[in-house]
C-alpha cells in the first residue's frame, strides 16, 4: 500500500493548525526558541519545509490531494510575495547573502522544488501577476552569495524550476554551472562529498548533496517538467517511475556508490546514525535511500530500502519526536538543545520532509510492494573502511549497533585556524554510534584522547587522515591531530597524536602515538557514554601505557540519556609514547569481560609499533607508525601506519593498498 504521512490528523495537518491567516507563513507564531535568523524568517521555513512533504505526496499520487492542502500553500505564496521584506504578518523575508540572516536562501529551495513538482496542479493555475511576484522573489537566491557549502544547491535548485517553467536566462544558467563546478571540486571519492572546501563529511551528503542534483536530473528526465498529457501525470513516464531514470550524469552512479556505505548507517532498530550538524532533521537521513529506489539509482534491493525508510521513521516517532499537539519537536528523541544550532528553529525539524521524496515511487512500486528485508545492519558483523571520508564503520548483529570511527571529518572549515573556541562535539569525538550520542562540551568528553597542559585538557579540531583499509572480518582507520587547549598557551610546541582504530567484531583496538610531549605530560583515553536506563555496556581495557582506569559522570547527559557515565583511562608521556586499549559498545547478553579478548600485548623496542594476539583464534594484529615523510613540512605530513592482522607472526600489512586521502 502507498503510504501517505501527514495527511488527516497526522503531523502536516498539525502543522497547518498553526498557520497565519493567508498560511503565508507556517506557523505564524512558532513555539519554542527562535533561530538567529528571528521569527519571521522561523515563519517561511514553516511555510516551505511542510509544503515540500505536501508536494511529495500530491505529486506521487498524480495530482490526488483530498485535503486541499495545495489550496492552501497557492494562497500562502500570493501573500507572502505580495510585498516581501515588508514587516508585517504575512511578508515573506527577502533573500539575502548567507551572513545577511541568509535563511530565507535555504527555504527558497524547499519552495521551489515544491513548485516545480506540483506545476500541474498548482503554478499553473496561478495568476499571470503571482507567478512573476513568485519568480521575482526566487531571484534572490541567484543574486546573492551562498554560504560556501551545500548552500549553493539552493540557487541551483531555484534555477532548476525557474528554467522547467520556460523561466531561464543567463542568471539561471550561472547558478546551475556555478554549483556544478563545485560539486565536482567538493567529491572526495566513495560517493561522499565534502560539504564545502575542508573536510566536513556528514548526514548533508544524503539529504543535500546527492538529493538535489539527482531529483533535478530525475524530474528532467522523467517528464517531470512537461506537466500532464495524453493522461499522464508528468512525473511517472510512460513506463512509470520505476522505468523512467535520470539523465546520463555522474550523480545517479555516486549516489548509488554513496549507499553502499550510507545503507550502513542505520542500527537494527532503525536509528540513523548520530554524527554530524542539523540532526534535529531526525528521519531526514532516509532521503538518499528513498531517492536510490525512485530513480533506481541504488544498490539495495527494494525490500532493504523499505526496511530502512520505514524502520528509520518508526524509531522516531516511537520514542517522541513528535509531541502530544503532533508537531515535530527540536531535539532528537523529544527536547535536546545539545543537538541543535544556532540556525535551527521551532520548524526546523520538517527538513524531515526529505525522506517523503520515497512518495515519488507510485503505490504500484516494488518499495511498497516488495516484502521487507534485513538492513545491513541486521545481517552479519559488517567492517567497512572509507579512506576517501577517512571513516570506519562497523556494525555486529548480534545488538544491531553500528559505530563510526571517525579519521577523517571535521567541521574546520579551510580559512579558519585551530582554536578551541570551535570545538565541536558532533564532529571531534574519534567515534559516534546508533545508540549512544556525544557528551556536552561541558562535560567530560566520550571517545576523546586528551593531552593535558597545566591541568587543562585538550580538544581534537582539524582530523588529518592517514588512511584506512582492512580485510575480511577486519578493518581500520587512522589520522592525526594537534591538541589545541581551551586556556593557557592555545598548542604546545612539536606535540601532535597519532591515532589508529583497529576493529574486528565488537571490539575496537585504540591505539595512539603521543609525539613532542613535555616531561610527565598526562593523557587521558575515554570510551562511550552510556547511561543508567541504557541496555549497552561500554568498557575500557588497557593493554599499553596506561596506568589507571576510572568512570566519570556526564551530568548534562547525551540526546539518549539524561545523564551519562564514561569510562575513562589515565597515564603520563615523555616525549613520544605509545598507548593502546581495547574499547567495546555492546547490547549482547552478559558479554565476555574486554581482559578475556587478548592473550598478548608485544611493543616494539623503538616504541613505534604493537602486536596485539587474540585469544579466541590466535590471529594477531600489528599496526608501526610510520615516521615522518621525506621532505615534508616538518609537523605537518606523516606516512601512513603499517596495518596487519593474520596469523601469528605472520599479519599481512593493508597499508600498501590503501592510499590515504587528499587533505
Amino acid at each position: 500500500m502507498h503510504p501517505r504521512p501527514l495527511g488527516g490528523r497526522g503531523g502536516r495537518a498539525a502543522a497547518g493548525r498553526l498557520a497565519s491567516r493567508r498560511t503565508a507563513r507556517r506557523p505564524a507564531g512558532p513555539p519554542g526558541r527562535p533561530s538567529a535568523s528571528g521569527v519571521r524568517s522561523d515563519g517561511l521555513e514553516g511555510y516551505a519545509r511542510t509544503f515540500l512533504a505536501a508536494a511529495f505526496r500530491t505529486a506521487g499520487a498524480g495530482g490526488e490531494d483530498p485535503a486541499g492542502w495545495l489550496g492552501r500553500y497557492a494562497d500562502g505564496l500570493a501573500a507572502g510575495t505580495r510585498t516581501p521584506g515588508r514587516d508585517d504578518a504575512e511578508s515573506w523575508p527577502l533573500i539575502l547573502g548567507h551572513d545577511v540572516r541568509g535563511q530565507p536562501m535555504v527555504e527558497s529551495a524547499s519552495v521551489a522544488l515544491g513548485l516545480r513538482l506540483t506545476r500541474p496542479w498548482l503554478w499553473d493555475r496561478l495568476d499571470a501577476g503571482v507567478r512573476d511576484r513568485a519568480e521575482e522573489w526566487l531571484r534572490g537566491a541567484l543574486r546573492h552569495v551562498p554560504s560556501p557549502n551545500n548552500w549553493y544547491l539552493f540557487p541551483y535548485t531555484v534555477a532548476g524550476f525557474l528554467e522547467s517553467v520556460g523561466r531561464g536566462d543567463a542568471e539561471t544558467a550561472r547558478a546551475r554551472r556555478r554549483a556544478l563546478d563545485l560539486m565536482e571540486s567538493w567529491y572526495r571519492g566513495q560517493g561522499w562529498y565534502a560539504d564545502g572546501d575542508g573536510r566536513a563529511f556528514d548526514h548533508y551528503n544524503g539529504w543535500a548533496l546527492h538529493l538535489y542534483p539527482v531529483l533535478d536530473a530525475h524530474l528532467a528526465g522523467a517528464g517531470g517538467d512537461r506537466g500532464p498529457a495524453g493522461g499522464d501525470d508528468g512525473l511517472r513516464g510512460p513506463a512509470g517511475a520505476t522505468g523512467v531514470t535520470a539523465p546520463d550524469t555522474p550523480y545517479g552512479a555516486r549516489l548509488r556508490e554513496h549507499l553502499e556505505s550510507g545503507s550502513l548507517m542505520f542500527g537494527g532498530d532503525g536509528a540513523p546514525m548520530y554524527f554530524g550538524r542539523s540532526l534535529t532533521y531526525r528521519f531526514a537521513a532516509g532521503a538518499a535511500v528513498g531517492l536510490g529506489a525512485v530513480t533506481g539509482h541504488t544498490p539495495l534491493a527494494p525490500g532493504v530500502s523499505r526496511r530502512l525508510l520505514s524502520g528509520c521513521l518508526r524509531y522516531f516517532l516511537d520514542r517522541g519526536a513528535a509531541g502530544d499537539d503532533g508537531l515535530l519537536g527540536l531535539g532528537w528523541h523529544g527536547p535536546h538543545e545539545a543537538t541543535l544550532q544556532r540556525y535551527s528553529g521551532p520548524a526546523s525539524p520538517y527538513w524531515a520532509s526529505k525522506a517523503f521524496v520515497c512518495l515519488l515511487a507510485p503505490a504500484d512500486h516494488p518499495l511498497w510492494t516488495a516484502r521487507e528485508e534485513a538492513a545491513p545492519s541486521e545481517g552479519p558483523d559488517r567492517v567497512l573502511a572509507l579512506p576517501a571520508p577517512g571513516l570506519l564503520l562497523h556494525s555486529t548483529g548480534a545488538d544491531g549497533i553500528v559505530r563510526l570511527h571517525n579519521h577523517g571529518s571535521d567541521h574546520v572549515r579551510p580559512h579558519e585556524g585551530e582554536s578551541e573556541a570551535g570545538t565541536d562535539p558532533l564532529y571531534g569525538r574519534l567515534a559516534y554510534s546508533t545508540r549512544t550520542g556525544p557528551t556536552s562540551a561541558a562535560n567530560a568528553a566520550d571517545n576523546h584522547l586528551s593531552v593535558l597542559a597545566g591541568g587543562v585538557r585538550s580538544t581534537r579540531r582539524r582530523v588529518r587522515p592517514l588512511g584506512a583499509g582492512g580485510g575480511e572480518g577486519w578493518g581500520w582507520a587512522a589520522s592525526w591531530h594537534r591538541p589545541v587547549f581551551p586556556s593557557g598557551p592555545p598548542m604546545v610546541p612539536g606535540l601532535r597524536v597519532e591515532s589508529v582504530t583497529v576493529v574486528r567484531g565488537r571490539h575496537e583496538l585504540r591505539l595512539h602515538r603521543v609525539v613532542g610531549a613535555p616531561p610527565g605530560t598526562p593523557v587521558e583515553q575515554s570510551g562511550w557514554a552510556t547511561g543508567p536506563e541504557d541496555a549497552v555496556v561500554s568498557a575500557l581495557y588497557p593493554l599499553l601505557g596506561w596506568s589507571g582506569e576510572e568512570e566519570v559522570r556526564a551530568p548534562q547527559g547525551t540526546a539518549f540519556n539524561g545523564w551519562a557515565t564514561v569510562p575513562r583511562l589515565t597515564g603520563e608521556a615523555d616525549g613520544t609514547a605509545l598507548f593502546a586499549c581495547l574499547a567495546t559498545l555492546t547490547a549482547e547478553p552478559e558479554p565476555a569481560p574486554l581482559a578475556e579478548a587478548v592473550a598478548r600485548v608485544v611493543a616494539d623496542a623503538d616504541g613505534n609499533g604493537v602486536e596485539v594476539r587474540w585469544s579466541d583464534d590466535g590471529s594477531a594484529t600489528r599496526v608501526t607508525f610510520g615516521p615522518r615523510a621525506v621532505g615534508a613540512t616538518p609537523g605537518e605530513t606523516f606516512a601512513p601506519p603499517a596495518v596487519g592482522h593474520g596469523p601469528a607472526g605472520g599479519a599481512a600489512v593493508s597499508r600498501a593498498a590503501t592510499t590515504a586521502p587528499r587533505t
